[in-house]
């Protein structure tokens, strides 16, 4: 994913990498489009996962972030339709 985000690739935007946040270490955001893409894997599933991920979403949402989730296995099967989901984000910021 970083290798397709990274270098203003995606009209411009400027993605960060392992970014911390709110107490949390996102993924991947673009902070002038306040979007976070976050890649999950299967443990992401599970109870404790689901549970885990609504409270940080909730937290990063009150800061004006939008969170874009990704599942893994999607991202390895068809990445172009991933970068053509996070250039609409980009796009209806």
């Amino acid at each position: 994913m970083w290798r397709l985000l990274r270098g203003e690739q995606l009209n411009g935007f400027q993605f960060r990498r392992q970014h911390p946040i709110a107490g949390y270490i996102v993924d991947f955001v673009c902070l002038k489009a306040n979007l976070v893409v976050e890649l999950d894997g299967g443990q992401h599933t599970e109870p404790a996962g689901i549970a885990h991920d609504t409270r940080r979403t909730q937290r990063l949402e009150e800061r004006g972030l939008r969170i874009l989730r990704v599942p893994d296995d999607v991202m390895l099967k068809d990445p172009e339709a991933v970068l053509r989901t996070i250039l609409c984000e980009l796009e209806a910021f």
